[in-house]
């Protein structure tokens, strides 16, 4: 049941993407998280971009033909599945999320154009089991964990969970991640985060780069490497290009 009273990760990220399913209390929040970082909807939509660009590339020049997405949150524009299948249209694509709201929008929205998995990112055995069902594991997959590692507290935790899924794809297959930090504008961001945790759910943890490249170690990692999200590989001409914002990302490949 979606309580609509209680702040959750999913609908403010909605709305700072400039979405509709959100409500009083997602919109308070996300406004509170603004008077700390100003440009946070700046940050949410580079992030939003980076998936695209990230996506385009494993479709387009890396031939990657299959997508666990997890943590996928609320379906709105250009979502995994729409980019890839603009490129290869016979492009299979999971998503996995574990909040009733975005299970719900998925399921109207999606239209067996993808398939929905209800689970929460730590259970990898139950994510890889369902996920079967979909893709062939026997061939690369693209492993998205984009917005979701920040949910979980303990680094090891997040060490295991990437261990976990890289183990049970293929070589050849690759690894995206963006996570926030805490390179850009440290003491602003930390107070932002400590604004999310006393009045959202799930609680967000933000980590600096060297922690980030830990769940790429053992992957060949693409140049420019783990970068703010604006600077990961920019469309020319992209007037957002030059920026720094709050979220890191970086794109591997399973040798």
């Amino acid at each position: 049941m979606v309580n609509i009273d209680v702040p959750h990760t999913a609908r403010i990220w909605n709305y700072w993407l400039g979405g509709t399913d959100n409500y009083p209390a997602d919109r308070a929040v996300g406004d509170q998280v603004r008077q700390f970082l100003p440009d946070i909807v700046a940050s949410a939509r580079a992030d939003r971009a980076f998936l695209q660009r990230a996506v385009r590339f494993l479709a387009a020049d890396a031939g990657i033909r299959q997508f666990l997405d997890i943590g996928a949150g609320l379906p709105t524009a250009n979502n995994t599945h729409e980019v890839a299948r603009a490129i290869a249209p016979q492009s299979r694509v999971v998503y996995v999320d574990n909040d009733p709201l975005v299970l719900t929008h998925a399921r109207a929205l999606l239209h067996g154009e993808a398939e929905y998995v209800d689970a929460d990112v730590r259970d990898t055995s139950g994510i890889l089991e369902a996920a079967r069902q979909t893709l062939t594991f026997e061939q690369p997959v693209a492993v998205l964990l984009l917005g979701v590692l920040n949910f979980v507290a303990s680094d090891q935790e997040t060490y295991g969970i990437v261990g976990r899924l890289l183990a049970a794809v293929p070589p050849g297959s690759y690894l995206a991640v963006a996570h926030p930090t805490l390179e850009v504008r440290p003491e602003e961001s930390a107070a932002a985060a400590r604004q999310w945790n006393a009045t959202a759910t799930p609680p967000i943890t933000l980590r600096r780069k060297d922690q980030m490249l830990r769940w790429f170690d053992g992957l060949e990692l693409l140049e420019p490497g783990v970068v703010t999200c604006t600077q990961w590989r920019p469309e020319p001409g992209d007037p957002a290009a030059g920026t720094e914002v709050y979220q890191f990302g970086g794109v591997a490949r399973k040798p």
